[in-house]
Parts: C-alpha cells; sequence; structure tokens
C-alpha cells in the first residue's frame, strides 16, 4: 500500500503520531527503533498535535515523503473519515489509528488497535476465550477495538460497565456484528461487580487510571486485568489485582502491539519486535 517499494533506499521517508495532546507519546520511541534496527536511515517520525477536525486540512497539507501517519486520540475517527479506502476491521470498529498512504498518493486506513489488544491477551494467556466471561470497563474509542478482539479471542459474554448505560449503545451495535453476548451496567450501580470480575476470565479496562481506580476493590478479584493506562503505572486497578495475587499487562504492551504492525505497513519490512521492546524499557 505504501510509497516505499525500496524501503532502504537514501530517499528521506517521514512518519508521525497525531492526536492532542501527543507530548508524551511512545509512538516515536518505537518506531525510531524499529527504523533504526532495519537500515533504514532516512527514516524520520515525529510528534505533531492535531485534534478531530484539523485532521483533514492537516493530512492534505503533508507533503509526500510522509508516508504513515499513527492517529491516537481524538482524532481516530476523523482518520477513518477522511481516508480513500479502509480496512473491514477499521470499517467494523469505527476508527483508524493507522493511516498509510498509497502508491495512487492517497491515504489507506487500518486499525491496528485491535492488534495492540490480541497481543496483550495472548501475554495474559487469554488469547482463548472459548466460551468464557469478560468483563470490559468504557464504551469510548479504545472500547470497541477492545471488544472485536475479545470476540476474536472467542469470548462468550461481555458485561460492559460504564458511567452510563446509554453510552454503550455503540458497543451494543458492534457486539450484534461481532454475534457476542453483551451486557452493560453503570459504575454507580454495580454493587455486585466484585462476582462478576470474580467470574470473568479477564477484565480489560479502557478508562483513564481515576475512573477505574473508583472500581479497584472490585477489580482485585479477577485473575487477569489488562489496562490500557500505560503513565501513570501502575494503575490504582493495576496495583490492586497485582496485590491480590492476580496478573496484570499494562498499555505499553498494547501500544508495542498495535505498533508492530503500523511498522510493517509503512514499511513493507518484518518488524523488529524485540528491539521496539527493549525501546519501551529505557
Amino acid at each position: 500500500m505504501s510509497l516505499t517499494a525500496d524501503p532502504r533506499s537514501a530517499q528521506i521517508r517521514r512518519a508521525a503520531v497525531l492526536g492532542s495532546p501527543i507530548g508524551h507519546s511512545r509512538s516515536p520511541d518505537l518506531h525510531l527503533a524499529a527504523y533504526r534496527a532495519l537500515g533504514l536511515e532516512h527514516w524520520t517520525y515525529e510528534r505533531i498535535e492535531c485534534t478531530a477536525e484539523t485532521l483533514p486540512a492537516l493530512v492534505d497539507g503533508l507533503d509526500e515523503s510522509y508516508i504513515g501517519l499513527s492517529v491516537t486520540m481524538p482524532a481516530k475517527v476523523a482518520a477513518l473519515r477522511h481516508a480513500t479506502t479502509v480496512t473491514d476491521r477499521a470499517r467494523l470498529v469505527g476508527s483508524a489509528n493507522t493511516l498509510v498512504r498509497t502508491d495512487s498518493g492517497r491515504w489507506h486506513a487500518d486499525c491496528t488497535d485491535i492488534d495492540g489488544v490480541t497481543g496483550a491477551l495472548a501475554e495474559l494467556d487469554a488469547d482463548d476465550l472459548a466460551g468464557e466471561s469478560v468483563v470490559l470497563i468504557g464504551a469510548g474509542g479504545t472500547a470497541r477495538p477492545a471488544l472485536a478482539a475479545l470476540a476474536s479471542a472467542g469470548a462468550g459474554a461481555v458485561t460492559v460497565v460504564v458511567r452510563d448505560a446509554s453510552r454503550a449503545d455503540g458497543l451494543r451495535r458492534l457486539a450484534a456484528e461481532l454475534r457476542i453476548d453483551l451486557d452493560t451496567r453503570a459504575f454507580e450501580s454495580s454493587a455486585d461487580l466484585t462476582a462478576v470480575c470474580a467470574r470473568s476470565s479477564v477484565v480489560v479496562s479502557t478508562v483513564p487510571a481515576e475512573a477505574a481506580g473508583r472500581l479497584a476493590a472490585s477489580i482485585a478479584a479477577a485473575p487477569r486485568l489488562l489496562d490500557a493506562i500505560y503513565h501513570p503505572w501502575p494503575t490504582p486497578a493495576a496495583a490492586a489485582v497485582a496485590d491480590a495475587g492476580g496478573r496484570v499487562i499494562g498499555g505499553l504492551v498494547m501500544l508495542l502491539n498495535q505498533a508492530v504492525t503500523q511498522v510493517e505497513s509503512f514499511t513493507g519490512l518484518s518488524a523488529p519486535r524485540a528491539q521496539m521492546a527493549a525501546a519501551l524499557a529505557d
């Protein structure tokens, strides 16, 4: 898809991560480590402040040296809408975190966030959830890719915990398409959440640390937690599960796995996972 038939040529290639705020993003660490390990000395990767409203003009204004864009909040839906072509999975979840310039100079959208969740579930030994019940906390931009990954892992039923049950309407529609049973409950009416978490195979939290922290005592009953947050770390929920003897994976593992697919889409080469993981450990 990308304009990288000869990625190791001396031609300057640029990539970037778009979002707001963007100063905390670890994506440059991952991508630059990958490019250097692959011998792509003329490749660069930067952070660009970008909102949903500014994305169309910003992307259209990039010269052809820009061959790939990572997109984070709040611009993922805008990225999907702005692309000329879209993968089936990005269309399914309704957002795109990846834009790749095509040979025609236009943009192709994908959602490698699904790969991020899938990879993190594998590290938790939760990639085979056949018939298992799981808990998904939140209904925002990360929740839809998470639900798609949980369905791909075979989850039998998902309980979604949200501040307002009406916010889960999009997840209900997606669950229907994925043919997965979905129940919703509000934060304020989650008195039995401890028992629900204890019965679940894994809890996936996609909300800010302070929001999940309100439920930490209940989440602590879960045998496994995937927390999408990576800064600050550990979150109250992650600490509660770890203290109770459960297994915890944080957002850096998700970030690594979604970036592996992005690097391969941008460069056409196999991503150097070990070097990318080492960059996050620095």
